[in-house]
């Protein structure tokens, strides 16, 4: 590579220091990029990602650590990055090494993945045993490491307005984009891609669905292991970028803006909300061996969280997110580039929210405590933008759980909910007062501060563990595939095999599975709170015992198309418990119950134990729980009655005294075969004889109407 000195043809002036990235004007493109702590910046300009530079432009002006510059004669399209000079001292945390082509963190695009082939991207020198990270690498890395792309913002979004669905009303469904239509069976033009995506929006539809969680769309990286065991990040918690969408997503290549615009905007055509998955806790350049792209030879003191001992403080990186290395928000500077990538994916890219990767990182302090008045939660909570989307926390990280502390205007996912349902229908003793609270929308954990029973975000399975279809097919985790020795992932997963570790052809142990698989799917859509349901549960995919397959891209982690007609009963049935959710207003108040009294005696719930006598909460032997609805509709008031039977016997239950002249029917009995298991509006079945009782089946889930 040519000696790094400023060489260009083109006319520059000094430009603005805001806003911070690549900015077009109507004289070419402002240039702009924090670091406090270097000593030279030099913007490197380029006509094609494997191509030597065309201009190597040095930044003579600085405002407030904000170096920049504008380029007249250049616009959208233009390739840059950027070298910057410094002390490469790790015991005082700076990495400067000026033969490492570095990514501006505003860049909304860039032309291809980020791959650490032979460690070039390395910092440091990967050749030195011992203290290799104390002596930089003087391989130049310019070829290798993909170019930042000037990006206009101009859009045809057809009309295109956020259809604001309250929490209240949410469905969420948890998808990955690419797994979605990636697998053959998808039969789109151009699988596992945003435009493929759109292809299966009719589908999302059909099921009810008006939200879609996406896993991360950030630009991400792979680490290292898993390249050199033939695996990737499949998942993409391991973010490069914080402006740019997932390259490798494009149907067409470098169009992944335009894309993702797209299916935004078909999305919000069908009603549909957009959900970020995100990951601000950490970068993909991981701790003091990980590769280095863009903020480590930026600013590395400024952007991470750093420590040591006393005679080297800042050389090696606090790690709360498990992954090497800790943002750190707590620097006004890193804090900024947080919430303008925020802004920039509601303002410019149109996304309804975010749902927060290991979210509690985000409120530490310098100190490494978890605050609620952190910066972060601060900058979010005034910010007018921000106000007006969706906000949910995975509220927990490497060694902090805080679940329901997070601010008002914050969801949480609730994996006590997860935890509680799964054990009471896996056969658990102990666990009946506990999903009293579960079912209603956990007030224990979010009444407090002004927030609502749909702050709980209620899950059975998610992206990380079993799918729901795994759970009830293996008690442990098979995750050999990883390459780590089967040690990976969690080692409880409060599942059972229902008899058979695996696969079955045993007739009674595919009903029971099928049963239990009904179970979570009516408990998760009639409990009070926000449901999430994780994409391909409804047709029971598998993964076929593994509980982390973040590492599989291939046929064991995509959604395979064919399962809607080998298990058509079960989405039958998945579509009609959203639909149930839908009907029923009693079933999406923002209130929690209360137990208030009606004028004519009725409590707004009730709960009973199997003789309609009061539960005994504490009793551990007690695996059946049941409770009374009022449903105040249009057409005036009728009552749900809910019969959960945890045990492994059949259980005669009393019914309530039947009011306004009407009878109990029944609904959905999971026990029951597909067609007669959940009937239709205005179609449920008479009870038999005097309808005074019901006999719940053992491991099955009852709702009648009355």
């Amino acid at each position: 590579m040519p000696t790094l000195e400023h060489r260009t043809s083109r006319t520059t002036s000094p430009g603005r220091a805001y806003p911070l990235g690549a900015t077009i004007t109507p004289e070419g493109v402002n240039f702009t990029l924090f670091s406090e702590h270097t000593t030279e910046i030099y913007l490197l300009l380029f006509d094609a990602p494997d191509a030597p530079p065309t201009d190597i432009i040095r930044l003579e002006q600085k405002n407030r650590h904000i170096w920049h510059v504008l380029v007249h004669g250049v616009g959208s399209g233009q390739l840059y990055g950027y070298k910057v000079r410094g002390p490469y001292d790790p015991s005082q945390g700076h990495r400067f090494n000026d033969r490492k082509l570095l990514i501006c963190p505003y860049a909304r695009s860039v032309t291809g993945k980020i791959m650490n082939r032979d460690r070039l991207l390395s910092g440091y020198d990967a050749s030195v045993c011992g203290d290799a990270d104390l002596l930089p690498d003087r391989r130049d890395d310019t070829l290798l490491v993909p170019k930042g792309i000037v990006v206009d913002d101009a859009f045809d979004w057809q009309g295109d307005f956020p259809p604001e669905i309250p929490f209240e009303k949410l469905i969420i469904y948890e998808a990955h984009l690419k797994g979605f239509t990636a697998h053959p069976s998808s039969t789109v033009a151009h699988p596992g891609s945003y435009l493929g995506f759109v292809e299966k929006i009719p589908y999302l539809k059909s099921l009810g669905i008006n939200a879609v969680e996406f896993l991360p769309l950030h630009e991400f990286c792979s680490e290292e292991f898993l390249l050199n065991n033939g695996l990737t990040n499949y998942w993409g918690y391991n973010t490069a970028l914080f402006f740019a969408p997932e390259s490798s997503y494009a149907a067409i290549p470098g169009q992944q803006v335009q894309e993702f615009k797209v299916l935004v905007r078909e999305l919000h055509r069908a009603g549909i909300e957009v959900i970020l998955d995100v990951v601000y806790n950490h970068t993909g350049e991981g701790n003091e061996f990980g590769p280095t792209f863009s903020f480590k030879g930026i600013d590395n003191r400024s952007y991470y969280c750093l420590t040591g001992p006393p005679d080297e403080p800042y050389r090696h990186y606090y790690n709360y997110s498990g992954c090497g290395n800790s943002l750190r928000l707590a620097n006004p500077n890193v804090l900024r580039l947080v919430m303008d990538s925020l802004r920039y994916w509601v303002e410019v890219m149109h996304v309804d929210g975010f749902r927060f990767d290991l979210a509690s990182v985000l409120g530490r302090g310098e100190d490494g405590a978890f605050q609620r008045n952190s910066a972060f939660f601060m900058a979010v909570a005034q910010d007018p933008v921000l106000g007006r989307v969706k906000l949910i926390a995975e509220p927990w990280d490497s060694d902090t759980y805080q679940v329901g502390n997070f601010p008002v205007e914050w969801a949480e996912w609730n994996d006590r909910f997860r935890d509680t349902i799964r054990r009471f229908m896996r056969g658990d003793k102990g666990q009946i007062a506990d999903l009293g609270y579960r079912l209603t929308g956990s007030a224990d954990l979010f009444s407090h501060g002004g927030r609502s029973a749909f702050n709980s975000i209620n899950f059975i399975t998610c992206h990380d563990g079993f799918t729901l279809n795994d759970l009830v097919s293996y008690k442990r985790r098979h995750n050999r595939a990883n390459r780590e020795k089967n040690n990976d992932g969690a080692w409880e997963n409060y599942s059972s095999n229902s008899g058979v570790e695996g696969g079955s052809d045993d007739s009674r142990v595919k009903l029971l599975r099928r049963k239990m698989v009904k179970n979570f799917i009516a408990t998760l859509f009639f409990s009070t709170g926000t449901p999430l349901l994780s994409a391909g549960d409804e047709v029971l995919r598998s993964q076929q015992g593994n509980n982390n397959a973040y590492c599989q891209d291939n046929e064991l982690s995509w959604f395979n198309w064919d399962d809607l007609e080998r298990n058509g009963d079960i989405l039958d049935f998945c579509r009609k418990a959203i639909a149930m959710s839908h009907r029923y207003r009693v079933l999406h108040r923002k209130k929690f119950f209360d137990g208030c009294m009606t004028p004519d005696g009725v409590c707004d719930i009730t709960w009973y134990d199997h003789n309609l006598k009061h539960p005994l909460w504490d009793a551990p032997g007690k695996r059946i729980l049941c409770f009374q609805l009022v449903e105040e509709g249009d057409g005036g008031r009728c009552l749900l009655f809910f019969i959960l039977n945890g045990g492994n016997r059949q259980v005669k239950v009393k019914l309530p005294p039947r009011r306004y002249g009407s009878s109990w029917r029944r609904i959905l009995d999971t026990a029951l075969t597909a067609g007669d298991d959940f009937r239709e509006p205005g179609d449920e079945a008479p009870l038999e004889g005097e309808g005074e009782s019901y006999l719940a089946e053992p491991r099955s889930v009852v709702v009648l109407v009355g």
